[in-house]
């Protein structure tokens, strides 16, 4: 049952569909999803017995929709794979499109609307943290994350790690997953709402489509990651230290 003093986390983990409708109000159910609907709904305007009622509808499709992916099922080599394979994909191949399309719109458009400048500076940060940040990942965190599952499939004790606990990596990419919220934020505010002005050409147009279809995608991403991923490789990892 879903109650207004569920966390936005708890009904993100719950009902995974409910994303798109967070996304639709803009309420952050990534880095920002500790708090609780109330007070989430009163930041974005939103009345929350009508958001609830909305949410109880999403829910009764998630039970019965075909084929829908529940990620707490997942084992969490599943959950990494997926994440990999979607999202750090996506994300690299947006990387150097957005990029291409950034400086083609402010070269065309830029006189006219400065602002361009800055969402130019703002998507060159992001994308130069997002690099690192998912080799880090792939190369250090979700190969310790494996190893966890190894050991316990194994009734072994976890595997010594050079960084101590998995606690140590996560913390650092759940601090860079907020500097990238925060940068997303400044892109939306930059952007007037990624809303292409009346002389923008199709260039301009496809752009913003872009950067929203980016944003929408990093959310996901970050969710998939801050609310189930880690948790569950914390308490793999307590588990086997018991």
């Amino acid at each position: 049952m879903i109650n207004s003093a569920m966390t936005v986390r708890e009904i993100a983990v719950e009902v995974p569909q409910s994303t798109r409708l967070f996304e639709k109000f803009k309420i952050d159910y990534c880095c920002g999803g500790n708090r609780p609907l109330t007070e989430a709904c009163a930041s974005a305007g939103v009345e929350v017995a009508e958001l609830i009622e909305m949410l109880a509808g999403v829910y009764q499709a998630d039970r019965t929709a075909d084929g829908a992916m529940d990620f707490q099922r997942l084992s969490l080599p599943e959950l990494i794979t997926h994440i990999v394979d979607k999202h750090h994909v996506f994300t690299k191949e947006e990387i150097a499109r957005l990029d291409s399309l950034m400086k083609k719109v402010v070269a065309a458009h830029g006189d006219n609307h400065p602002e361009l400048h800055k969402a130019g500076e703002l998507l060159g940060r992001l994308c130069a943290d997002l690099m690192p940040h998912m080799f880090k990942e792939e190369q250090i965190l979700f190969p310790c994350i494996s190893a966890l599952v190894n050991a316990a499939a194994k009734n072994q004790a976890a595997p010594f790690a050079q960084f101590g606990t998995v606690n140590n990596p996560v913390r650092m990419m759940m601090m860079e997953h907020d500097a990238a919220g925060q940068i997303l934020r400044e892109l939306r505010i930059v952007t007037s709402g990624y809303s292409v002005p009346a002389d923008g050409c199709i260039s301009y147009r496809t752009l913003y489509e872009a950067l929203a279809g980016f944003e929408k995608d990093l959310h996901q991403h970050i969710h998939l990651e801050n609310n189930i991923l880690f948790p569950r490789a914390i308490e793999l990892e307590a588990q086997l230290a018991a």
